[in-house]
């Protein structure tokens, strides 16, 4: 079992940046992918990137929208997964979830929140214009 509470959110201009944190609890000593997914009203939930917990650091993926303006890091000592926001645009308004699943990251599902069994309650991002 695994615990996931996300924090960072808020309220930013087009433009500016903000860092999401996701720390982690429970069993986190194995591999997992860890996934950052956002959702707006009346829109699916969407992957946004992704990175192995533990394992192959070069493995990271990201959604086109969002690639050389988010990156997504993980601080081990601290059970923490990180998603930094640069650039930001009114369309990156969402509700942002980190999200665990057992394994490697790996083809095209992990943008897929059907493959992730962990979810924290997610953390508001609003940009503005």
């Amino acid at each position: 079992q695994v615990q996931l509470v996300e924090s960072g959110g808020g309220s930013v201009q087009a433009g500016g940046s903000l860092r999401l944190s996701c720390a982690a609890s429970g069993y986190t000593y194995s591999t997992y992918c860890m996934g950052w997914f956002r959702q707006a009203p009346g829109k699916e939930r969407e992957g946004v990137a992704a990175m192995n917990w533990r394992g192959s650091r070069g493995s990271t993926n990201y959604a086109d929208s969002v690639k050389g303006r988010f990156t997504v890091s993980q601080d081990n000592a601290k059970n923490t997964l990180y998603l930094q926001m640069n650039s930001l645009k009114t369309e990156d308004t969402s509700m942002y979830y980190c999200a665990a699943v057992l394994g490697f990251c790996g083809g095209s599902w992990w943008g897929k929140q059907v493959a992730y069994n962990y979810w924290g309650q997610g953390t508001q991002v609003t940009v503005s214009s």
